[in-house]
C-alpha cells in the first residue's frame, strides 16, 4: 500500500473511531423526552398540585438536546427535568459525578425570609464545633445563597413559591457529588463561619442490619437505613424475640434516609398486632388514551404474624426517615400500635413505579399513587402528635422523649 492511500486509511479509521465515541442520537433523545413527558402527564400523581408547566417543560428542554454532546449531559438533562417538579421522590435510577445527592445531613427552612438551619443528623454526625441550629446561611460555595437559588438548573417552576426555594435550598446543601459544599453561615451569636459539610466527622458506619440495646427494662431497636433488605425481617424477629421480657420497646427509625420496600414494613408491623389491621390508604388515577381519567383507592391491611409483642411501643423519626420508613410511622400509628415521636420527616410523597426509556440505558421513577395515614392524612403532610423541636446535637432530645413517655 502505497503511502497517500496508508494516510487516507488511517485518517479515515480515525474519524469512525471518534464517531463512536459519541454516538449521540438527538432524535433518539427527543423521542425519549417526548416519552417521559407522556408519562408525567399520564401517570405522575402530584401533577396538578405542582403547577409545573409542561408546555415550558418541553419548549425549553427541546431547546437544550442540539447542545448534548456527551452521555453525561443527557443524564444530567433528564435528571435536571424531573428536578422542575421539586419532589424528591422523582429521580432516575442513575447518576454521574456532576449529579446532584439526594439530601444532606443538615435540613435548612424559610423563616422571615432567611434560610435557617431547623435541622441536624444528630443520630448520624459525631460531633460539630459549633452550634449551628439556628443558623442563617448566606452563601455556598462562595454564592450568595439567593443568587445560588436563582442559578440551580430549573427554569419552568417557581422559584419565587416559598415550597420551591426550600426544596432547591435543600438540593443546593445536597450539592454535587463533585463540588465542595461550604456554606457561609451567621450563627444566631452573630458569628460568621465557614462549613464544609464535606468535613463533618460522622459516626463509625454500624454494617449491621439493626442495632439492639435495652435501657432500665426499655429494648430499643434501631434500624441502620435497612428497610430495603428483605434479610431485615428475620433479624428483626430474632432481636424481637430477644426483648420479649421488656417493659416497652422504642423503634428508631431516623436513619432510613433510603426507604425500602412494604414487605419489610409489613414484616415489622405484623409482629405487634393480634388481628388485621389497616395501616396506610392508597390514590391511584387511571388514564389511557383520550379516554377519562379514572381514580381507583384501596386500603392496606397488615396480617398479624409470629409471637406478639403485647408492651408500649415508640416509634422514633425524623428528617432522615424516608419513604417506607414514614410508611411505618403512619402505620403504628394507624394500627394504634404505637406513638410516634420527633419531628416532620422526608415527606418523599408517593407509591413510586419504575419505568425505561426506549434508547437510554438508564429509567426513572414516577410516585403514580398517593398514599395516605388511615386517618385520610397525606403521608408526606404527617406530623408526629409528640413534636420535638431540636434545639442542640449534644444529646438526643427525641429518644429522651421517648423514655419520659413510656415511663408516665
Amino acid at each position: 500500500m502505497n503511502k497517500p492511500i496508508l494516510i487516507l486509511v488511517l485518517l479515515l479509521n480515525f474519524l469512525y473511531a471518534n464517531g463512536q465515541k459519541n454516538p449521540l442520537d438527538q432524535s433518539k433523545i427527543k423521542e425519549d423526552l417526548n416519552e417521559i413527558l407522556a408519562d408525567l402527564s399520564n401517570r405522575y400523581v402530584y401533577l396538578e398540585e405542582k403547577n409545573v408547566d409542561l408546555n415550558c417543560i418541553r419548549t425549553y428542554y427541546t431547546k437544550q438536546i442540539e447542545k448534548l454532546q456527551t452521555e453525561e449531559e443527557t443524564v444530567l438533562f433528564f435528571e435536571y427535568l424531573l428536578d422542575e417538579f421539586y419532589d424528591s421522590h422523582l429521580i432516575l435510577n442513575t447518576n454521574r459525578k456532576s449529579s446532584f445527592r439526594l439530601f444532606s445531613p443538615v435540613y435548612v427552612s424559610f423563616q422571615n425570609e432567611k434560610v435557617v438551619i431547623t435541622d441536624v443528623w444528630q443520630t448520624q454526625i459525631q460531633a460539630l464545633e459549633h452550634h449551628i441550629l439556628g443558623a442563617e446561611i448566606k452563601k455556598v460555595n462562595g454564592v450568595d445563597f439567593d443568587q445560588a437559588i436563582e442559578e440551580f438548573p430549573t427554569h419552568c417552576s417557581n422559584k419565587k413559591s416559598p415550597r420551591v426555594r426550600e426544596w432547591i435550598a435543600n438540593k443546593l446543601l445536597a450539592g454535587r457529588y463533585n463540588q465542595p459544599r461550604i456554606l457561609t453561615l451567621r450563627l444566631i451569636n452573630q458569628k460568621t463561619i465557614n462549613l464544609d459539610l464535606d468535613k463533618i466527622s460522622y459516626k463509625n458506619k454500624d454494617s449491621r442490619l439493626l442495632t439492639v440495646e435495652s435501657r432500665d427494662g426499655i429494648g430499643i431497636i434501631s434500624i441502620n437505613n435497612s428497610l430495603g433488605n428483605n434479610n431485615l425481617v428475620a433479624e428483626f424477629d430474632k432481636s424481637l424475640d430477644s426483648l420479649a421480657d421488656t417493659r416497652a420497646l422504642i423503634l428508631d427509625l431516623r436513619n432510613t434516609v433510603d426507604g425500602g420496600n412494604s414487605y419489610v414494613a409489613r414484616g415489622i408491623m405484623s409482629r405487634f398486632i393480634s388481628e388485621t389491621k389497616p395501616y396506610q390508604r392508597h390514590l391511584e388515577k387511571e388514564k389511557y388514551g383520550n379516554n377519562p381519567l379514572v381514580e381507583r383507592s384501596w386500603v392496606e391491611y397488615v396480617n398479624p404474624r409470629g409471637k406478639q409483642y403485647i408492651k408500649p411501643v415508640v416509634v422514633l423519626v425524623g428528617r432522615w426517615t424516608g419513604s417506607m420508613g414514614e410508611g411505618l410511622a403512619i402505620g403504628f400509628e394507624g394500627m394504634q400500635r404505637a406513638e410516634i415521636v420527633g419531628t416532620e420527616m422526608e415527606r418523599l410523597a408517593g407509591e413510586m413505579s419504575g419505568f425505561s426509556f426506549k434508547h437510554q440505558s438508564f429509567g426513572y421513577r414516577l410516585s403514580t399513587a398517593r398514599l395516605f395515614h388511615v386517618n385520610g392524612t397525606p403521608r408526606e403532610a404527617y406530623v408526629p402528635g409528640n413534636y420535638v423541636k431540636q434545639t442542640t446535637v449534644k444529646k438526643d432530645e427525641s429518644l429522651e422523649k421517648a423514655l419520659k413517655l413510656i415511663n408516665k
